[in-house]
C-alpha cells in the first residue's frame, strides 16, 4: 500500500493505494489536481468560485456545471431525507456565529474572533426545499435572500469521486478527506479496512477500531472547528432550527454506508438531532461518542466495531 498526503479544502486528504508508486504516481498526481480544481468550484472562501456564483444568482435560474448541479441535488435530496436537519442553506447563520473565514485563518489568529454573536431565536429566511432543478437545461433555482455552504458534502463527494477515478488502476484504494473517506476494493490479504475511530476530546486516543467493507465512512464532531466569540465557545455545526451552533447530546457521530454524500448528509443531521433522529432513521449504521467518551449505535453497527483490550 503506498500513501500520498496533501492539505485542500480546509483539511487533509490521505490516499492510499495498493500497487508500485512508479506505475501510480501519475495517477496520485491526477487526484491532487482533480482535488484542487473541486476547491476552486465549491469553495464559499473564494470570491470568484462557481458555489459563489450560484449564491450571488438566488432568486433567478442559474446554469451550472455537472459537478454543482449533482453535489446541490445530492444535498436537496439528503435535506428530505433528514427532515430537514441537514440544510446547507445555514450560510449566513455560519457566518454571523464567525465562521466567516477559513478554518486555517480562524487558527492563524488563535481561535479568538471580535465578531457578531451569532443570530438569536428565532431566525427566518427561506425554506431550502423551494429551491428548483432543471435536469435538461443543468440549472438550479435557490430562493431569493438563501445562500449555501456545500463544505462537508463537497468534501465528500471529491473524495468518492478522486477514489473511483484512482480505482482504475488499483485492486484496492482509500481517500480520506478529514472525516470522510471512500473505501474501494480490500487491501491484500485483509477481509476489512481498519478505521480507529479517535476520541473527540483527545485526537491522539483511539476509543475503538472499525472493520469496515468497501463503502464510506464520515464522522461529524463538534469539537473538531471550534472557536471563541464574544466570550463564547462556537463550532460549525448549526442547527438549522434555531441558526445557532447545535448543542447536541454526542460529540461526534460516525456514519457507514454505500455513497460519501449519504454518510456526510446523515452524520451532520444525527449529530444535531441526537437519539431522537436516530430513532426516526431505522436501519442506519453508525457510532455515536458520548461526552464521556462512551459508545453509543444500534445493533446493527456492531458487526463492524471492535474495541482492543488495551484501550477498553
Amino acid at each position: 500500500m503506498i500513501y500520498d498526503e496533501f492539505r485542500a479544502m480546509n483539511t487533509s486528504f490521505l490516499v492510499a493505494a495498493e500497487g508500485r508508486r512508479e506505475r501510480l504516481q501519475v495517477h496520485l498526481d491526477f487526484i491532487r489536481t482533480f482535488v484542487a480544481e473541486c476547491e476552486q468550484r465549491f469553495s464559499r472562501f473564494r470570491q470568484d468560485s462557481e458555489l459563489n456564483a450560484l449564491n450571488r444568482s438566488a432568486g433567478h435560474w442559474f446554469s451550472a456545471s455537472s459537478e454543482l448541479f449533482d453535489v446541490v441535488w445530492q444535498a436537496y435530496g439528503l435535506h428530505q431525507s433528514t427532515g430537514g436537519l441537514f440544510d446547507p442553506s445555514i450560510l449566513a447563520a455560519l457566518q454571523a456565529a464567525g465562521y466567516d473565514r477559513s478554518m486555517d485563518e480562524i487558527r492563524q489568529a488563535g481561535g479568538l474572533l471580535d465578531a457578531p454573536t451569532g443570530y438569536r431565536e428565532p431566525w427566518q429566511r427561506p425554506p431550502f426545499e423551494q429551491t428548483r432543478f432543471d435536469h435538461e437545461r443543468r440549472a438550479i433555482r435557490l430562493p431569493e435572500g438563501v445562500r449555501i455552504d456545500l463544505g462537508g458534502i463537497a468534501k465528500g463527494w471529491t473524495a468518492e469521486r478522486a477514489a473511483a477515478a484512482l480505482s482504475k488502476f488499483t485492486p484496492a484504494c482509500a481517500v480520506s478527506a478529514g472525516g470522510d473517506m471512500v473505501l474501494i476494493g480490500l487491501p491484500e490479504g485483509q477481509n476489512a479496512w481498519q478505521v480507529s475511530l479517535e476520541d473527540p476530546r483527545d485526537p491522539q486516543l483511539t476509543l475503538a477500531v472499525l472493520n469496515l467493507p468497501p463503502g464510506a465512512l464520515a464522522t461529524s464532531a463538534v469539537t473538531k472547528r471550534r472557536w471563541v466569540q464574544g466570550g463564547e465557545q462556537r463550532h460549525h455545526i448549526i442547527d438549522p432550527r434555531s441558526g445557532l451552533p447545535a448543542g447536541p447530546a454526542w460529540l461526534s457521530v460516525s456514519v457507514f454506508t454505500q455513497t460519501a454524500a449519504r454518510a456526510e448528509g446523515f452524520a451532520k443531521a444525527l449529530l444535531i438531532g441526537g437519539p431522537e433522529a436516530a430513532a426516526r432513521m431505522p436501519g442506519l449504521r453508525f457510532v455515536a461518542i458520548r461526552p464521556d467518551g462512551s459508545l453509543w449505535g444500534p445493533p446493527q453497527s456492531k458487526e463492524y466495531l471492535y474495541v482492543p483490550e488495551q484501550i477498553r
